[in-house]
């Protein structure tokens, strides 16, 4: 490693033996080392990320964010430094800090692609694609035909809903690199299938290519089956879908028992301290939860055409305020530690933490969503935390949800989506979840069933805006198109509110049938 670190020389020892005890999960006596080099360089940048990141991994979220937001604050403008800068800060949600970040590379021109692409990335993970789409075109005025900047530009373009600059960007890196599975993946998505034009074979082809990884065979076997769907070879396209399940997968460390004891500990939670802390009750947080894939986008999408409404998609800052607060980094939303903690923790300092973290999204309008689905899982800390919000759980037939869980590639979230006994569980333990819920918290929570949405727009979204303490307006009946989406149904709400006489599990019966009676089980 040596000769290779954006420090002064003389660390350099020293930084290969803390690397060294860091590499070997030693995070005590890394933590000490890296402290060590500190005192003798206090601005480092580079060591500050690293700390960052050891203290992470030992499960110390406070003392990972300081070192973070101490790097920040450095003046660090390495481009490989800020490609790891960036990713850490937007890891704690401190989005302001990132942005500050990237202020200092500007101009556009003097940065290189990867950068350009970095910076991208960043900020579309921070639901900021708008932002997001000015480096892409700036990496593709620099090099219109590498594939890398056309296919994140396609799927930025994606959530922006610019479908046919989109499909362009994807067939173009697809033409000068077709082994790239990604590709594939985003250009399945893109469009509609027909006999007389589709890339079946094409897919075919780049999965039969010798040496594979299994997170190109994911992909390759999630578009296969999207563009055999469309085409109605059903047959077919359950193989395609196992095929891909299967290796993302085998990619995936997720242990049933592990998450059925964290429903169980969610359940029992009670807070052991009462509140002192109040967060603005001028902010109305409006969180929108349930299962993934059982309409949340299009619910926000609905709210959002009210005009005192501001959409900001799925935030993760709810997430942040409690780990800062259990002072406990894990993967995932929520894990035992962070449930046990929060028993003796003011809960309404996470209610502040989580409009402070936000705020610098919103506009004049006191209401605004919040459709991170998984905050189901946060609902027992956001009763007490926001005593202000309102949450509304989003309701779909349990087939019609799983079904559509199964068929979404995911990026790391959502581990049991791959296998439909696990899924059909995990749907189990949400109801269960969200009846403990509703007991707890009676009149804090409103059902909205997606199929009564669909069906009788008008009438449920009088009830949503009741709920809210809004007046009805009829631009809650019509999405906004014009609005980024970044969710896995960027391509589908744009198609309007749709009701299908048919659902789209039903070709595939025979298939799930395992999956139907275990979400049918007593």
């Amino acid at each position: 490693m040596s000769g290779t670190y954006p420090a002064p020389r003389q660390l350099w020892p020293m930084l290969d033996a803390a690397e060294a005890l860091a590499a070997g999960q030693d995070w005590d006596a890394a933590i000490a080392a890296y402290e060590r080099i500190l005192a003798q360089a206090p601005q480092d940048a580079y060591t500050l990320v690293q700390l960052s990141y050891v203290h992470s991994l030992a499960g110390h979220y406070r003392q990972a964010q300081r070192r973070a937001l101490q790097a920040a604050a450095s003046g660090v403008s390495d481009p490989a430094l800020l490609l790891e800068l960036l990713p850490r800060l937007r890891t704690f949600n401190q989005v302001q800090s990132m942005l500050a970040c990237i202020q200092r590379l500007l101009p556009m021109s003097r940065m290189p692609i990867p950068l350009l692409l970095g910076v991208a990335a960043q900020l579309s993970y921070a639901n900021l694609p708008e932002r997001a789409i000015g480096f892409l075109d700036e990496a593709r005025r620099a090099d219109p035909d590498y594939p890398p900047t056309l296919l994140a530009r396609g799927q930025v373009l994606t959530y922006l809903g610019r479908f046919d600059e989109a499909a362009a960007d994807v067939a173009r890196a697809l033409h000068r690199a077709p082994e790239i599975a990604q590709g594939y993946w985003l250009q399945a998505w893109l469009g509609k299938q027909t006999p007389e034009r589709n890339h079946v074979q094409a897919i075919r082809r780049e999965l039969a290519r010798p040496g594979r990884r299994p997170e190109d065979v994911a992909l390759l076997g999630f578009a296969l089956h999207k563009e055999l769907d469309d085409l109605g070879r059903y047959d077919e396209a359950w193989e395609a879908l196992r095929i891909g399940c299967s290796a993302k997968r085998s990619r995936l460390a997720y242990e049933p028992a592990r998450m059925q004891s964290l429903f169980a500990a969610l359940e029992r939670f009670e807070p052991g301290v009462a509140p002192t802390v109040q967060a603005d009750p001028g902010r109305v947080p409006v969180f929108i939860v349930g299962m993934h894939r059982s309409g949340t986008t299009l619910l926000e999408q609905l709210l959002h055409g009210h005009g005192e409404v501001q959409g900001l998609g799925e935030l993760y800052d709810f997430t942040s305020a409690m780990r800062h607060l259990a002072d406990h980094h894990c993967r995932g939303v929520v894990d035992a530690t962070i449930v046990e903690r929060a028993a003796a923790r003011d809960l309404g300092e996470a209610g502040r933490l989580y409009l402070d973290s936000v705020a610098w999204r919103l506009g004049p309008r006191r209401w605004f969503t919040d459709k991170l689905p998984s905050n189901f899982l946060n609902i027992g800390f956001i009763a007490h935390a926001l005593p202000q919000a309102r949450i509304l759980h989003m309701v779909r037939d349990p087939v019609e949800t799983c079904f559509s869980n199964l068929r979404e590639l995911f990026s790391e979230a959502n581990p049991y989506s791959y296998d439909p006994l696990e899924l059909a569980d995990y749907h189990r333990w949400h109801d269960r979840l969200m009846a403990r819920w509703m007991e707890r918290f009676p009149g804090r929570i409103l059902q909205v069933e997606y199929a009564r949405l669909v069906r009788e727009p008008e009438t449920e979204m009088r009830r949503v805006a009741a709920f809210c303490g809004l007046d009805f307006r009829p631009g809650m009946l019509s999405p906004d198109a014009a609005r980024g989406v970044v969710t896995a149904s960027a391509v589908q709400v744009r198609g309007g509110i749709q009701a299908r006489d048919r659902p789209k599990w039903a070709p595939y019966a025979q298939w799930l049938a395992p999956m139907i009676e275990r979400l049918r089980a007593p």
